[in-house]
């Protein structure tokens, strides 16, 4: 299988899981069964917003679910079974160190799903412990290998934490690690996992205010012989004005094919569907509205292959993030 995927992506994850345990419900694991079912009717309202905004037109092609076997078993299967492109998470949840979810069965339970996309959450620093770092690596070349090697696309959703040390140099302003030091270790990182023969389809990276910043981490990303691997932007539950300058930063340069923005697409809604506020119907549909939204950055008229502009009925981010809850009139 060669190495790349270089059409556009516009993922919608909803794989956290101590984000819906604890955050959304204030549930302690281990879960009961009648726990466990809440949060996965939670993820349902999630799932079905995803297949409403499909309705209004966002391309069946480009569209994606991240989400995970324990609260999204069904969701996966039925995804696939509608031929709906899946991705599924291979890390425990909440770890420092990259570990597999289902240790030395990590290869089963990808076989028993057969995602489109296996993906990982990484926190590599290169500046931090270093023989973690290696030992992160190993695992994730033996997860990369045996992607490539049973036709599964491999995505790499890449943190790069601040050290203790950058925190002092930098007096603990994560804004300033944000815009002046994160974007070389990004490019740092990248560097070092691909020596150590970590190869993804798809790098998963923190958004970027500058093109020049896209541009530079798209460029290490593609560099020797890998021109057809693409790059997306998380949304870190960011708010929505912040990840509109990343999406309008990374959708006009050639080689960043789309996003994953998860929490910001759905959280409030089911927040408010929790605490009684929205229908069930309401909730899908602000998650519909918000989802399909991120698939039309302003800088759609970009050209190249960059993100090509979709027509979706009355969809514009400025009034999208100027709006709270929608009333929606789809």
């Amino acid at each position: 299988m060669s190495i790349g995927y270089d059409r556009p992506l516009y993922i919608l994850p909803f794989d956290h899981r101590a984000s819906f345990q604890k955050g959304l419900f204030g549930f302690t694991p281990p879960l009961s069964p009648e726990q466990t079912a809440i949060v996965s009717d939670s993820k349902q309202v999630v799932y079905h917003g995803f297949k409403l905004a499909l309705t209004w037109g966002v391309p069946l092609a480009a569209a994606a679910i991240l989400v995970d076997e324990q609260f999204g078993a069904a969701i996966l299967r039925d995804a696939r079974t509608n031929g709906y492109t899946t991705c599924a998470p291979a890390e425990k949840s909440g770890q420092e160190e990259f570990e597999f979810e289902y240790g030395d069965r990590w290869r089963e339970r990808i076989a028993a799903f057969a995602p489109t996309f296996v993906k990982v959450l990484v926190r590599y620093n290169p500046e931090s412990d270093a023989a973690m770092n290696r030992r992160q690596a190993a695992r994730l070349k033996d997860l990369s290998d045996y992607c490539h090697q049973n036709g599964r696309y491999f995505i790499f959703e890449l943190l790069v934490p601040m050290t203790h040390e950058q925190s002092d140099r930098l007096e603990g302003d994560k804004d300033l690690y944000d815009h002046d030091l994160c974007p070389s270790l990004m490019i740092a990182a990248i560097k070092e996992l691909q020596t150590a023969g970590v190869e993804p389809d798809v790098w998963k990276i923190e958004g970027l205010d500058r093109r020049e910043e896209c541009e530079a981490v798209v460029k290490v990303a593609r560099h020797d012989g890998r021109e057809h691997v693409g790059c997306i932007v998380l949304g870190r539950g960011a708010n929505e004005s912040r990840i509109l300058g990343w999406l309008g930063a990374a959708a006009a340069v050639p080689g960043s094919i789309g996003f994953a923005v998860g929490r910001t697409s759905f959280w409030e809604a089911l927040v408010a569907l929790r605490d009684g506020k929205i229908a069930r119907d309401a909730a899908v549909a602000e998650i519909a509205d918000r989802y399909a939204n991120g698939c039309t950055p302003s800088s759609r008229h970009a050209k190249g292959d960059c993100w090509p502009a979709l027509h979706l009925p009355a969809i514009n981010l400025s009034i999208f993030l100027l709006r709270g809850p929608a009333q929606l009139q789809r």
